[in-house]
């Protein structure tokens, strides 16, 4: 993995030496609206990233790339992720501080990952799957060229009935 630069963002590839760090912005309760919940502690994130330092799933199918995003200079403000599986699909995920919200960071972390994935991974379609009431999700995918996927897609991605999956193909990431 590399480094990616844009703008003001350094995307730096995840390891267990961000933990504490990332614990910091993992804990602002803003981020967990919709879902999930904050890590229990650094130590448990810390094992959490030296799993995914690995940068697979234990059988070798899956690809697991994970980046955090650093302010050019200063703190961390989030991450980008995605999970590359078969025929050049990636599913791809982002968590980034309440503080950095509005400010086009997650549109550029995530397209500049879209184009990192598509140039040296094979990526061709970029997936991501997040919940109905996450408007905020669903304007920045909307953004960066994702369409609502089809409900048979839906099925076939065994998406939960709370939540939308949202597809693009990685010839605009690309090009």
């Amino acid at each position: 993995m590399r480094t990616l630069e844009i703008g003001n963002l350094v995307l730096e590839p995840q390891t267990a030496l961000h933990a504490d760090e990332m614990f910091v912005v993992l804990s602002d309760p803003a981020i967990y609206a919709y879902e999930n919940e904050p890590p229990a502690s650094p130590d448990w994130l810390r094992t959490r990233f030296t799993k995914l330092e690995t940068r697979q799933s234990a059988d070798g199918t899956e690809q697991w790339l994970n980046w955090v995003v650093r302010l050019r200079g200063a703190a961390l403000i989030g991450y980008v992720q995605a999970t590359i599986g078969r025929e050049g699909r990636a599913s791809i995920a982002y968590v980034f501080s309440s503080a950095s919200w509005g400010r086009g960071y997650a549109s550029q972390a995530v397209d500049i990952m879209m184009a990192e994935l598509a140039l040296h991974y094979e990526v061709r379609r970029f997936f991501a799957t997040f919940k109905r009431e996450n408007q905020r999700s669903c304007r920045l995918l909307e953004r960066l060229g994702f369409a609502l996927a089809s409900p048979a897609l839906h099925v076939e991605q065994d998406v939960e009935p709370d939540e939308f999956l949202m597809w693009r193909d990685a010839a605009r990431a690309d090009g």
